[in-house]
Protein backbone atom coordinates (compact mmCIF):
# COMPACT_ATOMS: atom_id res chain seq x y z
CA UNK A 1 0.00 0.00 0.00
CA UNK A 2 1.30 3.25 -0.68
CA UNK A 3 0.28 5.24 2.20
CA UNK A 4 -2.08 5.76 5.12
CA UNK A 5 -3.77 7.78 6.74
CA UNK A 6 -1.90 9.17 9.51
CA UNK A 7 -3.13 10.63 13.59
CA UNK A 8 -3.01 13.51 12.32
CA UNK A 9 -5.36 12.94 9.51
CA UNK A 10 -3.21 13.85 6.61
CA UNK A 11 -1.40 11.16 3.94
CA UNK A 12 1.41 9.26 5.24
CA UNK A 13 3.10 8.25 2.66
CA UNK A 14 6.32 6.49 2.15
CA UNK A 15 8.21 9.67 1.18
CA UNK A 16 6.78 10.90 4.54
CA UNK A 17 8.01 8.16 6.61
CA UNK A 18 11.19 8.22 4.91
CA UNK A 19 11.85 11.59 5.76
CA UNK A 20 10.58 11.53 9.34
CA UNK A 21 13.00 8.37 9.29
CA UNK A 22 15.91 10.60 8.39
CA UNK A 23 14.76 13.06 10.75
CA UNK A 24 14.99 11.03 13.87
CA UNK A 25 18.66 9.88 12.79
CA UNK A 26 19.51 12.88 12.59
CA UNK A 27 18.12 13.42 15.79
CA UNK A 28 19.94 11.03 17.34
CA UNK A 29 22.84 11.85 16.31
CA UNK A 30 22.47 15.20 17.52
CA UNK A 31 21.51 14.27 21.09
CA UNK A 32 24.00 11.32 21.36
CA UNK A 33 27.03 13.91 20.59
CA UNK A 34 25.82 16.39 23.22
CA UNK A 35 25.39 13.55 25.69
CA UNK A 36 28.84 12.99 24.97
CA UNK A 37 29.88 16.49 25.66
CA UNK A 38 27.85 17.54 28.51
CA UNK A 39 28.58 13.33 30.73
CA UNK A 40 32.11 12.18 29.06
CA UNK A 41 33.91 15.99 28.24
CA UNK A 42 32.29 18.27 30.36
CA UNK A 43 32.44 20.66 27.82
CA UNK A 44 28.60 21.23 26.85
CA UNK A 45 28.85 22.54 23.35
CA UNK A 46 24.90 24.04 23.48
CA UNK A 47 22.45 25.25 25.93
CA UNK A 48 20.33 23.09 28.14
CA UNK A 49 17.14 24.70 26.22
CA UNK A 50 18.45 23.43 22.75
CA UNK A 51 19.11 20.15 24.22
CA UNK A 52 15.89 19.84 25.38
CA UNK A 53 14.02 21.05 22.67
CA UNK A 54 16.21 18.55 20.17
CA UNK A 55 14.93 15.71 23.09
CA UNK A 56 10.66 16.76 22.80
CA UNK A 57 11.26 17.01 19.25
CA UNK A 58 12.38 13.12 19.27
CA UNK A 59 10.20 12.42 22.17
CA UNK A 60 7.12 13.28 20.21
CA UNK A 61 7.55 11.47 16.48
CA UNK A 62 7.93 8.40 18.46
CA UNK A 63 4.86 9.27 19.96
CA UNK A 64 3.19 9.89 17.33
CA UNK A 65 4.93 7.03 14.64
CA UNK A 66 5.95 3.96 17.27
CA UNK A 67 7.39 2.01 14.76
CA UNK A 68 10.20 4.67 14.29
CA UNK A 69 11.46 3.93 17.98
CA UNK A 70 14.98 1.99 17.79
CA UNK A 71 16.68 0.20 20.91
CA UNK A 72 19.02 2.64 20.83
CA UNK A 73 17.23 5.79 20.83
CA UNK A 74 18.40 8.02 23.90
CA UNK A 75 13.95 8.23 24.59
CA UNK A 76 14.42 4.32 25.75
CA UNK A 77 17.26 4.88 28.36
CA UNK A 78 14.39 4.55 30.74
CA UNK A 79 11.60 2.04 29.44
CA UNK A 80 9.75 -0.70 30.88
CA UNK A 81 8.47 -1.87 34.31
CA UNK A 82 10.92 -2.86 37.34
CA UNK A 83 12.00 -6.35 37.95
CA UNK A 84 11.69 -9.02 39.79
CA UNK A 85 15.19 -9.99 40.48
CA UNK A 86 18.34 -9.82 38.64
CA UNK A 87 19.46 -12.03 35.85
CA UNK A 88 22.99 -14.23 36.33
CA UNK A 89 25.34 -13.78 33.43
CA UNK A 90 27.95 -15.87 32.84
CA UNK A 91 31.21 -13.65 31.19
CA UNK A 92 32.19 -14.91 27.94
CA UNK A 93 35.99 -13.57 29.58
CA UNK A 94 36.95 -13.46 33.06
CA UNK A 95 36.69 -9.73 34.85
CA UNK A 96 39.65 -10.43 36.81
CA UNK A 97 40.37 -8.51 39.87
CA UNK A 98 43.06 -5.97 40.89
CA UNK A 99 46.48 -6.64 43.77
CA UNK A 100 47.47 -4.10 45.80
CA UNK A 101 50.49 -2.81 46.20
CA UNK A 102 51.56 -0.69 49.49
CA UNK A 103 55.53 -0.60 49.38
CA UNK A 104 57.73 0.00 47.01
CA UNK A 105 59.41 -3.45 47.41
CA UNK A 106 56.10 -5.04 46.18
CA UNK A 107 55.88 -3.03 42.93
CA UNK A 108 59.55 -3.53 42.54
CA UNK A 109 58.83 -7.38 42.84
CA UNK A 110 55.94 -7.08 40.49
CA UNK A 111 58.23 -5.53 38.09
CA UNK A 112 60.45 -8.17 38.14
CA UNK A 113 58.51 -10.60 37.24
CA UNK A 114 56.98 -9.28 34.34
CA UNK A 115 59.98 -8.31 33.00
CA UNK A 116 61.31 -12.19 33.53
CA UNK A 117 57.70 -13.66 32.36
CA UNK A 118 58.56 -11.23 29.16
CA UNK A 119 62.11 -11.83 28.76
CA UNK A 120 62.51 -8.50 28.76
CA UNK A 121 64.95 -5.72 30.18
CA UNK A 122 62.86 -2.46 30.22
CA UNK A 123 58.99 -2.53 29.67
CA UNK A 124 56.88 0.42 29.33
CA UNK A 125 54.04 0.58 31.96
CA UNK A 126 50.47 2.33 30.69
CA UNK A 127 49.41 4.02 34.55
CA UNK A 128 45.82 4.51 35.17
CA UNK A 129 44.28 6.22 38.12
CA UNK A 130 41.72 3.43 40.44
CA UNK A 131 38.23 4.01 40.33
CA UNK A 132 36.27 2.84 43.46
CA UNK A 133 32.85 2.07 42.09
CA UNK A 134 31.62 -1.43 40.09
CA UNK A 135 33.12 -2.55 37.83
CA UNK A 136 31.03 -4.00 34.78
CA UNK A 137 30.92 -5.15 31.33
CA UNK A 138 29.12 -3.67 28.38
CA UNK A 139 28.12 -5.90 25.22
CA UNK A 140 27.67 -3.68 22.01
CA UNK A 141 26.58 -6.21 18.38
CA UNK A 142 28.05 -4.15 15.53
CA UNK A 143 27.59 -1.14 17.93
CA UNK A 144 24.67 -1.14 19.57
CA UNK A 145 24.98 -1.72 23.56
CA UNK A 146 22.38 -5.09 23.96
CA UNK A 147 23.50 -6.01 27.56
CA UNK A 148 25.63 -4.96 30.73
CA UNK A 149 25.99 -6.81 33.46
CA UNK A 150 28.31 -6.78 37.34
CA UNK A 151 31.63 -8.23 37.54
CA UNK A 152 29.95 -9.93 40.27
CA UNK A 153 32.44 -13.23 40.85
CA UNK A 154 34.33 -12.13 37.80
CA UNK A 155 32.95 -15.52 36.28
CA UNK A 156 29.51 -14.49 36.44
CA UNK A 157 27.52 -11.26 37.22
CA UNK A 158 24.13 -9.73 37.58
CA UNK A 159 22.59 -8.40 34.31
CA UNK A 160 21.96 -4.73 35.33
CA UNK A 161 21.14 -3.39 31.77
CA UNK A 162 18.15 -1.78 32.27
CA UNK A 163 19.92 0.52 34.80
CA UNK A 164 22.86 1.04 33.01
CA UNK A 165 20.91 2.04 30.21
CA UNK A 166 19.75 5.19 32.16
CA UNK A 167 23.56 6.03 32.50
CA UNK A 168 24.49 9.25 30.02
CA UNK A 169 27.89 8.48 29.61
CA UNK A 170 27.45 5.26 28.10
CA UNK A 171 26.86 5.64 24.96
CA UNK A 172 23.98 3.67 23.30
CA UNK A 173 25.55 3.55 19.79
CA UNK A 174 29.56 3.46 19.35
CA UNK A 175 30.69 5.80 16.54
CA UNK A 176 32.69 4.68 13.34
CA UNK A 177 32.36 2.64 10.33
CA UNK A 178 33.43 -1.09 10.34
CA UNK A 179 31.98 -1.95 13.72
CA UNK A 180 32.87 -5.21 15.34
CA UNK A 181 30.48 -7.73 15.33
CA UNK A 182 30.87 -8.21 19.21
CA UNK A 183 32.36 -5.96 21.83
CA UNK A 184 32.50 -6.27 24.88
CA UNK A 185 33.72 -3.15 27.06
CA UNK A 186 35.11 -3.00 30.60
CA UNK A 187 34.61 -0.22 33.09
CA UNK A 188 33.52 1.37 36.19
CA UNK A 189 29.94 2.69 37.39
CA UNK A 190 31.07 5.38 40.03
CA UNK A 191 29.88 8.44 41.22
CA UNK A 192 32.67 11.90 41.83
CA UNK A 193 32.42 13.05 45.50
CA UNK A 194 30.84 16.32 44.06
CA UNK A 195 27.65 14.42 43.32
CA UNK A 196 27.66 12.31 46.23
CA UNK A 197 27.49 15.03 48.14
CA UNK A 198 24.57 16.69 46.34
CA UNK A 199 22.58 13.56 46.55
CA UNK A 200 22.88 13.05 50.20
CA UNK A 201 22.25 16.53 50.62
CA UNK A 202 18.96 15.52 49.18
CA UNK A 203 18.34 13.04 51.39
CA UNK A 204 18.95 14.86 54.04
CA UNK A 205 16.21 17.11 52.63
CA UNK A 206 14.10 14.19 52.40
CA UNK A 207 14.75 13.19 55.71
CA UNK A 208 16.34 9.63 54.64
CA UNK A 209 18.97 8.36 55.44
CA UNK A 210 22.17 9.29 53.64
CA UNK A 211 24.77 7.01 51.82
CA UNK A 212 27.68 5.73 53.36
CA UNK A 213 30.65 6.48 51.04
CA UNK A 214 30.38 6.92 46.82
CA UNK A 215 31.23 3.71 46.74
CA UNK A 216 28.03 2.33 48.44
CA UNK A 217 25.77 4.71 47.05
CA UNK A 218 27.35 3.63 43.39
CA UNK A 219 26.56 -0.01 43.71
CA UNK A 220 23.40 0.57 45.37
CA UNK A 221 21.93 2.71 42.95
CA UNK A 222 22.43 0.32 40.02
CA UNK A 223 21.97 -2.36 41.81
CA UNK A 224 17.62 -0.99 41.89
CA UNK A 225 15.25 -3.01 40.60
CA UNK A 226 13.71 -0.30 39.20
CA UNK A 227 15.59 1.69 37.01
CA UNK A 228 13.72 4.86 37.05
CA UNK A 229 15.30 5.20 40.49
CA UNK A 230 18.83 4.37 38.79
CA UNK A 231 18.14 7.17 36.56
CA UNK A 232 17.96 9.63 39.17
CA UNK A 233 21.46 8.96 40.71
CA UNK A 234 24.42 10.89 38.73
CA UNK A 235 26.26 8.02 37.89
CA UNK A 236 29.17 8.13 35.65
CA UNK A 237 30.95 5.93 33.60
CA UNK A 238 34.95 5.14 32.66
CA UNK A 239 36.00 2.61 30.39
CA UNK A 240 39.30 0.84 31.16
CA UNK A 241 39.93 -2.17 28.77
CA UNK A 242 38.43 -4.92 26.89
CA UNK A 243 36.78 -8.12 27.09
CA UNK A 244 35.83 -10.00 23.74
CA UNK A 245 36.41 -7.98 20.56
CA UNK A 246 35.02 -10.02 17.47
CA UNK A 247 35.91 -8.32 14.35
CA UNK A 248 38.03 -5.49 15.90
CA UNK A 249 41.18 -5.38 14.66
CA UNK A 250 44.65 -6.90 16.00
CA UNK A 251 45.39 -5.08 19.85
CA UNK A 252 48.33 -6.26 21.26
CA UNK A 253 48.78 -3.67 24.14
CA UNK A 254 46.59 -2.48 26.60
CA UNK A 255 47.23 1.58 25.40
CA UNK A 256 46.29 0.05 21.66
CA UNK A 257 43.50 -0.99 23.50
CA UNK A 258 42.63 2.04 24.87
CA UNK A 259 43.34 3.94 21.68
CA UNK A 260 40.89 2.11 19.94
CA UNK A 261 37.78 2.58 22.83
CA UNK A 262 38.75 5.96 22.20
Amino acid sequence: MAGSTGQQGFEFNNSTENALEVRCTQLRNLIAQYDYEYYVQDAPSVPDSEYDKLYRELQNLEILHPSLITPDSPTQRVSGSAVNAFNSITHRQAMLSLNNAFEVAELEAFDKRIREALGQDQIEYAVEPKFDGLAITLSYEYGVFVQGATRGDGYTGEDVTHNLRTIRAIPMRLVGENLPQLLEVRGEVLMFKRDFEKLNAAQDAKGEKPFANPRNAAAGSLRQLDAKITATRPLSFFAYGLGVAEGAPALNSHSAAMDYLA
